[in-house]
């Protein structure tokens, strides 16, 4: 028998989505002529158009060998996964900031300007330190840009999965270069979502809330220079009680300077899902 390829025309099959959009349609094929499954299904998918009712060919599968040199092969098609990315990668983001800052406990000055008199105690920067030689330190605005982005995230991707795994994200900080910022500078304060509609189809509108505290090098405390610290570690001191340069009084003194990780790095890139 001669090699021939044949569209079926029963037996066709389409799904639709709630707005009546066909999402998903089978064309049946019939292949006569050959002698295995692998030609037939090759040839169908030669002879099966690219596209079909707005939707793409995917694949093609064996349905039954009918004889000895005739098989039965279905064309499958779909909703065109690069138009999907296409419409992903638009700026639908809306994006806002803020950069009016935060406050941040000091113990230790960056400079000691003045003391009077003259001979008053030198206590090494250290801040506010009272008769009991307490290190009270004092509040200032510290460098922090917060920002958010809100995007339109499919609904089929806004499953148990990914709606744990913000969970898991909320509280960490960037492991990696993430959105022009340096690894440690990122924090992840969590996330909102609302679904844009009643329908399962209808996407979601998801807004991610970050914070940002620079890294910082090459730090003094007193005597101490701390070489790096990440902007979302901890800092802190340890003062041991030193005679002052007159012999009058007891000072606080920088000792120790110890940066502690506080929170876990992880990968930012997760959040799309």
């Amino acid at each position: 028998m001669a090699l021939r390829v044949e569209q079926g025309f029963y037996d066709w099959d389409r799904a639709i989505d709630d707005d009546g959009d066909v999402v998903e349609a089978e064309i049946p094929y019939f292949v006569f002529g050959v002698d295995d499954e692998a030609t037939a299904l090759e040839k169908v998918k030669v002879a099966a158009p690219d596209k079909q009712d707005d939707l793409v060919l995917q694949k093609v599968e064996l349905v039954e060998r009918i004889n000895l040199d005739t098989f039965k092969v279905r064309a499958v098609y779909g909703e065109d996964p690069e138009k999907e990315r296409e419409g992903e990668d638009e700026d639908d983001t809306n994006f806002t900031f803020d950069s009016s800052g935060g406050t941040m406990h000091m113990d230790v000055s960056l400079e000691t300007k003045g003391k009077f008199p003259a001979d008053a105690p030198d206590f090494k920067r250290a801040i506010n330190v009272d008769n009991e030689s307490n290190v009270n330190g004092c509040e200032i605005v510290m460098p922090t840009f917060q920002f958010s982005e809100t995007r339109t995230v499919k609904a089929s991707k806004v499953n148990a999965s990914y709606k744990r795994k913000i969970a898991e994200l909320t509280g960490t900080v960037n492991a990696g270069a993430f959105k022009g910022f340096e690894p440690g500078e990122v924090l992840f304060l969590g996330a909102t979502g609302s679904k844009k509609g009643k329908k399962r189809k209808h996407p979601w509108e998801i807004t991610f809330k970050f914070a940002v505290s620079p890294n910082k090098e090459n730090l003094k405390v007193g005597d101490i220079t701390v070489d790096s610290k990440d902007g979302w570690d901890y800092l802190w001191v340890k003062y041991e009680d030193e005679v002052s340069d007159e012999r009058k009084n007891l000072v606080k003194k920088p000792v120790a300077v110890y940066v502690e990780k506080v929170y876990e790095r992880k990968n930012f890139s997760l959040l799309k899902g």
